[in-house]
């Protein structure tokens, strides 16, 4: 009893995993991280030159309120002053007016002093820190040492100003009383003794308290210390440019642009309607991927993998074949169906093809039946035979083996006629070979179509049937209830993810089961098909059919290959079975 494995649910990724996963598709769109790069570099070069001529000087002054006596702890330097509005003073049309006149700067430089000036507070401090810019050292360090002593000269006035106001204040409020007072002494020297000379007294009292009150207080404000502040530290002419330099600003750069690509591309990545990675294949096809074919070093995109060009691909052709060998539901049944999304089949027939010859390499008898009766071309590109091998199915009335039909009609295919593919060491395979007829999908449901395709119900058989592209044509669908198993062969770059989840809903509307998907890299510009087949395509292509098929020839640089078993020399490499080339046509 042969036991068979049902490939398991695709398994639920890690978040270091899926993160791997989006860091590796953020590295597909190079030209995006390119172009961050290279404007960040661009970036970088100005800044480096526009700060290459750029110094900075810097002057700190710290505060102090007016006291008569500094020290005295009773009163908060911060209570008395608000720092914020003395920031706004120091950076105010005034100050910069004043500094202007000593340094004799003109009224059409004087929107560039202020521009250059800079004023900063250092947290819980009382210190005001002078920045200016300026494109020599000399000038910075002059003009900021300017600034700082034109806020501090502004900043006296302003004190000075508001105690000489509140002096003359003061003294408004004492000449009035001080004349009463002198007054009210005179009445008294020249009154009796008695009652009215002592209310006198008292009222003498009263206004000679308030006098002493209004002098204390100008004495106050007259022995206040008004100085406003000090230079802690003056400016100096700087040593070297303010800038980072031309180095350090190319590598700021290319960390920002780098940045900035990286954004750019995961903003592409989320917005992309293509599959993202193998795991978006298999969570929109809800199946496996099989395997992955690597990029054809041949460019010719052979049918049959040639393992001494390219052993990578023969290789993953077999462990494509492996994997359908070992899943129940192919296995029990052994029919499969290989199919495209949309445009062009031409790697979904080499991948046929090889399936094929892998499956016959294992001894089984294989039939390859190509349903595209629209374009096919799998006689005229395979080497065939039409003898020496016993037919799949003898049908009532069929012509003779290789014998062409004399005219095209709804029930000319399958007519009987069968072909043998020498596969190489691989053994051979027979062909069914798709004809053009008038109506496609009468010829794919006819009894003996169906007849056909249950070849595979006889012991150690498979049945591999190739089908035009699902969402271009009906005619995959008409057969999936007869063969149960269907394979996606895709481009990922070239198919929506809504296009692999409307495969699955009418693979599995139709009756059937997607055992797996098969990915591959982009096809050549020159074969590449747009908007699938046209009308002239498939004229030219069944005018270009031979009426018998033929083997192609050996390329004249190619050394002929012999098969015997004198040949092969053990450990040289050519144990693993290796498939002949046979390039293919457009399709």
């Amino acid at each position: 009893m042969t036991e068979t494995n049902r490939p398991s649910a695709v398994p639920t990724e890690d978040e270091p995993d899926l993160l791997r996963d989006q860091f590796k598709q953020l590295l597909r769109y190079r030209r995006l991280l390119g172009a961050g790069v290279g404007i960040g570099l661009l970036g970088g070069v100005y800044l480096g030159i526009s700060t290459a001529d750029t110094y900075v000087a810097t002057a700190d002054i710290v505060l102090r309120a007016p006291t008569d006596d500094p020290f005295n702890p009773s009163l908060a330097p911060d209570k008395a002053i608000n720092i914020g509005s003395e920031r706004q003073v120091a950076l105010s049309s005034s100050i910069a007016n004043e500094a202007a006149k000593k340094l004799g700067v003109g009224a059409k430089e004087f929107a560039g002093l202020r521009s250059g000036l800079q004023v900063t507070n250092p947290p819980q401090t009382m210190v005001l820190r002078f920045t200016y810019t300026a494109s020599s050292p000399k000038e910075a360090a002059t003009r900021a040492n300017a600034m700082a002593e034109a806020y501090l000269l502004k900043r006296q006035e302003s004190l000075d100003v508001t105690r000489d106001k509140m002096v003359k204040g003061y003294q408004e409020q004492r000449d009035p009383v001080a004349k009463n007072l002198d007054d009210l002494v005179k009445q008294i020297n020249s009154m009796p003794a008695g009652s009215g000379r002592d209310a006198a007294y008292s009222s003498k009292t009263d206004l000679q308290s308030k006098v002493n009150t209004l002098n204390s207080n100008i004495a106050k404000l007259q022995a206040l210390d008004m100085t406003p502040g000090r230079v802690t530290s003056a400016a100096t002419p700087p040593a070297a440019p303010d800038g980072p330099g031309i180095p350090m600003s190319l590598a700021l750069g290319a960390a920002v642009g780098l940045a900035l690509g990286l954004l750019a591309a995961w903003v592409r990545l989320v917005f992309d309607p293509a599959p993202r990675s193998e795991g978006d294949v298999a969570r929109s096809l809800r199946a496996p991927v099989l395997g992955y074919l690597p990029r054809d070093k041949t460019g010719g995109g052979p049918l049959l993998a040639a393992g001494e060009e390219d052993p990578r691909l023969a290789e993953e052709y077999r462990s494509v074949a492996f994997r359908l060998a070992y899943d129940s539901r192919f296995a029990d049944r052994r029919r499969l169906l290989v199919v495209a999304p949309r445009g062009s089949s031409e790697t979904a027939a080499a991948v046929a093809v090889n399936l094929a010859a892998s499956f016959a390499e294992t001894g089984k008898d294989v039939l390859l039946i190509e349903a595209d009766l629209r374009t096919p071309v799998l006689a005229s590109q395979l080497p065939t035979d039409a003898g020496g091998r016993p037919r799949w199915s003898q049908l009532p009335g069929s012509q003779a083996a290789g014998a062409q039909p004399a005219g095209h009609g709804d029930a000319d295919w399958p007519d009987g006629r069968q072909l043998t593919v020498d596969a190489g060491e691989s053994g051979a395979f027979d062909l069914i070979p798709g004809e053009p007829v008038r109506n496609v999908a009468r010829a794919l449901t006819s009894p003996r179509a169906t007849r056909l395709i249950s070849e595979a119900d006889s012991p150690n058989s498979t049945v591999v049937v190739l089908a035009p592209p699902v969402l271009s044509y009906a005619d995959a669908l008409a057969l999936v209830d007869r063969v149960d198993g269907v394979l996606v062969v895709c481009d990922p770059r070239a198919v929506h993810r809504s296009d692999l989840a409307r495969i699955r809903e009418l693979i599995s509307g139709a009756g059937g089961t997607v055992l797996g998907a098969v990915l591959h890299a982009p096809l050549p510009v020159d074969k590449r098909t747009r908007g699938g087949r046209s009308k002239g395509s498939a004229a030219s292509a069944k005018a270009s059919r031979p009426a018998a098929p033929q083997p192609l020839t050996r390329q004249p640089d190619q050394p002929e290959r012999r098969t015997g078993p004198e040949q092969h020399i053990p450990g040289d490499g050519t144990d693993t079975v290796a498939l002949r080339t046979v390039r293919t046509g457009r399709r």
